[in-house]
């Protein structure tokens, strides 16, 4: 019987005050989750590559509105694939936090973000340095803060456009340990981390402090908080707490989702969505995780999935800046069609995370791992 199951036999008193057992080591792993996250990156790189219909793009020559006059429209709700990943994320750190002491997190989370960020720095501003390069790189000192994943509130040029996300990472990651990893995880703890955050965020979004929107992500929060939510059903569908927190923050998200996606029709822009389609795309992320999260998707148990979820993130790190030097060598230079110059692009860029990931992650991350958390 799982941790879950043994869990809700409990008395509800016993279960608020005692840590909640450690899930089963040898627990199947889900493989669904790992191709939507291949799923939400390839939202994102179509949103880059073909979503900016107000804007001129240096690589194709034109804006992807004349290269992709119907998929354009599509292509704009791409950049939703963030706020996916941030449910995916609120859902496996609660998962992989659970029972686990502070340091095996820490180190969990640094050997898994570090190597193929690293690597993505140094090898965009190797590309960006050559002559033949058009696009501007970054000054020596600002890449060498980039290391850090500090540029973000230093106010240093990123090397990687797409890393605003890992410093939204890193600051929930710093929440979830402070507040639930480093006390120990039990269903109360995660609870009450949720209420508190969520009433928390709203708060800094009334004072308009910025110190506060920094800490507390008013307009990320509810993303992260559901996939905690999504992670308790996991654990216990019946859990009416858990349905609460996934329902409020889905309430939330969208209203955020909408306020900073959505705008009147304006070419100068660089892209039109309507509201409801927002709202469609917030919703099916939340669905897809909860479905995951439910069990309605252990049917799609194939070993390739596991592989897609191993790419994803070097993909994600790499597919912008570099896609780009792609796209203008195939488009512009070798004269492709829009749509093989993106087929092959994004077929690059899933090539490139393979070779990141197979010969950066997979000989770095454990190396990394127990240096930071060396096993007694």
């Amino acid at each position: 019987m799982t941790a879950a199951g043994t869990e809700t036999k409990q008395l509800p008193e016993a279960r608020a005050e005692q840590p909640t057992p450690k899930p089963a080591k040898h627990a199947p792993r889900l493989r669904a989750l790992d191709g939507l996250r291949l799923v939400a990156a390839l939202m994102v790189a179509f949103y880059h590559y073909g979503g900016r219909d107000g804007e001129i793009s240096q690589s194709w020559g034109t804006s992807s509105k004349v290269q992709f006059p119907t998929a354009h429209e599509f292509f704009a709700y791409g950049c939703l694939g963030v706020q996916i990943f941030f449910v995916i994320s609120g859902f496996v750190i609660c998962m992989s936090g659970w029972g686990r002491p502070l340091r095996s997190f820490f180190a969990s989370r640094a050997s898994r973000l570090l190597p193929a960020y690293w690597a993505a720095i140094i090898l965009v501003t190797a590309v960006f340095a050559l002559p033949t390069i058009a696009f501007k790189a970054a000054s020596p000192s600002d890449t060498l803060v980039n290391l850090t994943m500090m540029q973000q509130p230093l106010g240093v040029d990123r090397v990687l456009g797409v890393c605003w996300t890992l410093w939204a990472e890193v600051r929930f990651y710093a929440l979830f340990a402070l507040c639930v990893v480093l006390p120990g995880a039990t269903r109360q703890r995660v609870i009450l981390f949720c209420a508190g955050w969520t009433l928390a965020a709203a708060i800094a979004e009334a004072a308009n402090e910025p110190l506060l929107d920094i800490v507390l992500m008013p307009e990320y929060a509810p993303f992260f908080i559901g996939g905690i939510g999504l992670y308790l059903l996991h654990r216990d569908r019946r859990d009416a707490i858990g349905w609460g927190i996934v329902g409020v923050s889905w309430l939330i998200g969208q209203h955020y989702a909408v306020s900073k996606l959505w705008h009147p029709p304006n070419p100068e822009f660089f892209s039109n969505r309507s509201s409801v389609g927002i709202i469609l795309v917030v919703t099916l992320g939340f669905m897809a995780v909860g479905a995951i999260a439910l069990g309605a998707m252990n049917w799609a148990n194939w070993r390739w999935l596991t592989v897609a979820g191993a790419l994803t993130y070097p993909f994600y790190l790499v597919h912008e800046h570099l896609g780009w030097v792609v796209v203008e060598v195939l488009h512009q230079r070798l004269d492709l069609p829009s749509s093989a110059t993106l087929a092959l692009t994004i077929t690059s860029m899933l090539v490139l995370a393979w070779l990141l990931n197979r010969f950066v992650e997979d000989w770095m991350t454990p190396k990394l791992r127990s240096a930071l958390a060396p096993r007694r």
